[in-house]
């Protein structure tokens, strides 16, 4: 029996996404998209501390040097928060006005894997981009409309990546240049509502987010669905283990479309069996 708990009762986003352990500030970071704005829970207090962004954020990841890496609509830029300042690097998709960043994150190696997304969630102009140490980035895969994720498999042989608007999470294997051929690795059923956000654990399981599905689930390294975590949110979008031994398990959701329900676009936090992997570091 897995147990939850809502961390703040009075709180809620309008689409919490982007989770993001800081072993550095002992505490757990992720977005409010639509708000727009950053938000920060201090592991040894409780505290919450709450930024307001100027545009649409889709995630954020920490420097090696200190700071952040953002993805805003206008594309990637610098952050910090104390004192507040933000930098645009570049944006990626100039020709795309109606697009922004969606979910990213960085992996072993100092690279930043993130995804764009039409806002109308109408075309399928989405792309997956790698962002490289020097700020110079790449676009890897193209055709998405509500690309999630990524995710990294703890010895880094592949990649996972989805499509929420197709209920698909997909799988790449890693090669030299950067990416193999993309490949469904798990389908999503109706009932079970639209992958979302998603981690990895210390054994190589994959955790998702149900979007419309009102869980997270956990699915085995073949990709067989092996746990299933209620929660009463309907709109579950992100998930990270935090703390000293990774062993602590939040997850994020949205009110953004719904009636209200107390539950919805609330912080979880949920007590499981499993440990993560420490998230990468921008090394640029």
């Amino acid at each position: 029996m897995n147990d939850w708990r809502i961390v703040e009762r009075d709180r809620r986003d309008i689409l919490g996404e982007g989770t993001l352990w800081s072993a550095r500030e002992n505490a757990l970071f992720w977005v409010d998209i639509l708000a727009p704005a950053v938000n920060r829970l201090s592991l040894a207090d409780g505290r919450i501390d709450r930024w307001n962004m100027p545009e649409p954020i889709g995630w954020l990841v920490e420097r090696a040097e200190g700071g952040f890496i953002c993805g805003l609509q206008s594309g990637f830029a610098e952050l910090t928060l104390d004192p507040f300042a933000i930098h645009l690097i570049a944006d990626p998709e100039p020709h795309l006005p109606g697009s922004r960043m969606n979910d990213g994150k960085a992996d072993a190696s100092g690279h930043i894997w993130c995804g764009t997304m039409d806002m109308a969630e109408e075309a399928d102009c989405g792309a997956l981009y790698r962002l490289r140490p020097g700020f110079v980035w790449e676009r890897m895969d193209t055709g998405y409309r509500v690309p999630n994720g990524p995710a990294f498999s703890p010895n880094g042989a592949w990649l996972y990546h989805s499509d929420t608007a197709q209920r698909t999470v997909y799988r790449f294997a890693r090669d030299a240049d950067g990416l193999g051929e993309r490949k469904p690795f798990i389908r999503f059923k109706e009932a079970e509502g639209y992958p979302d956000g998603m981690t990895i654990d210390s054994e190589g399981h994959l955790w998702i987010a149900h979007w419309g599905g009102s869980r997270v689930s956990r699915f085995d390294p073949d990709g067989k669905l092996d746990l299933v975590v209620p929660l009463p949110a309907r709109q579950i979008t992100n998930v990270a283990f935090c703390g000293k031994n990774l062993d602590r398990l939040f997850a994020t959701s949205a009110l953004v479309g719904l009636d209200a329900r107390a539950e919805d676009g609330a912080l979880f936090e949920i007590a499981v069996d499993a440990t993560g992997v420490q998230p990468g570091l921008y090394r640029g």
